[in-house]
């Protein structure tokens, strides 16, 4: 999910920039509510490639859907064994194709165990921007939200999130991720939200996440922590979560696809980064650096999906980040008085 929501400011660079264009974004279904409103020159185009298009007949079949829109140029985002079959088929039909170039031999010496190579990699919102220049469209890019200035609109959520009083904040919680290498410990993590709680008695906090771990866990801290809004319970899609973090005041996250959703929306993000590390490119867009949080190991980042068995064995990365510190960036973006000081 993350790779597709970092499309969204590349996409609605072209849009604009190039208004006389028709631009079809294929992906699966998850994806639509990044675009379907983006700007009216861009349309979406599902693809369920699990069932529907799965396997050689079924790319061949998808192939086919897509000759019949008569495209004039193709752009690979993705660059997996699909996308390249596709591609494959393009190229012999005679159409203008290009790829996103993931760099993968420096992915590999960035997280090297010896002669590691710790250099900042172009983010996957460049790699796209590039994949469009070289079709013959160079694009700046410009993007803030996918709403308007004001956020999304808070009334087509239940009642139960109900409205923003004025003066009122309201904090994001995301503190789990695919893999254990990017998620920083719980307990801990339940200690920045008393901390902000025993700070900010009158906030909110919304716990982003869905599954058996979230479950578990923020059935728990609703019950201990009044001031927790479990997500989960409330919202029934993706469109709805991405209205509630448009209102967020901040967004804690882990590097994970809640950091990339938040930043759609424009909301500051406070990530918390452990076997994986910012100068991989994946940092959500427009969050300044000092809104990443970690800690200075030689051994990171030993990941760059955070989906390794830790080589020291001590997951160190995450260990050595105190609640304290993440309470306190969080408590620069919400509080103007420490944020002057």
């Amino acid at each position: 999910m993350g790779d597709v929501a970092m499309m969204v400011p590349v996409v609605y660079s072209l849009a604009t920039q190039y208004p006389d264009i028709r631009i079809t974004v294929l992906s699966r279904g998850f994806a639509r509510p990044f675009f379907e409103q983006l700007a009216p020159n861009v349309d979406f185009m599902e693809a369920d490639v699990k069932h529907e298009y799965h396997g050689v007949k079924g790319l061949n079949a998808l192939y086919r859907r897509l000759t019949a829109k008569q495209f004039t140029k193709i752009a690979d985002f993705h660059n997996v064994l699909r996308s390249e079959y596709l591609r494959m088929r393009f190229n012999i039909g005679r159409y203008r194709v290009e790829h996103i170039d993931k760099h993968r031999r420096q992915r590999r010496a960035l997280v090297s165990k010896k002669n590691k190579v710790r250099v900042t990699l172009p983010t996957p919102f460049q790699n796209y921007a590039d994949v469009l220049d070289r079709l013959g469209y160079p694009v700046r890019l410009e993007f803030h939200s996918i709403f308007p200035a004001e956020g999304g609109d808070l009334s087509l959520l239940p009642a139960a999130i109900g409205q923003k009083q004025s003066g009122e904040q309201w904090i994001g919680v995301a503190p789990t991720a695919a893999h254990p290498g990017k998620c920083y410990p719980t307990d801990r993590m339940r200690q920045v939200i008393e901390q902000l709680t025993a700070k900010h008695p009158q906030a909110r906090f919304f716990l982003f996440g869905r599954g058996q771990t979230e479950d578990e866990l923020f059935s728990k801290w609703c019950a201990d922590m009044p001031q927790c809004v479990w997500v989960g319970q409330h919202l029934e899609n993706l469109q709805q979560e991405l209205i509630l973090m448009s209102h967020l005041d901040v967004m804690l996250s882990m590097d994970s696809s809640n950091m990339h959703l938040a930043s759609l929306t424009g909301t500051p993000v406070v990530s918390v980064w452990g076997a994986t590390h910012p100068c991989a490119g994946f940092v959500g867009w427009n969050q300044p650096a000092e809104n990443t949080i970690q800690a200075d190991l030689d051994c990171r980042p030993c990941s760059i999906y955070g989906n390794r068995r830790c080589r020291r064995g001590d997951m160190a990365c995450m260990n050595l980040i105190h609640p304290e510190q993440i309470t306190e960036r969080i408590e620069q973006i919400i509080n103007p008085k420490t944020k002057q000081q």
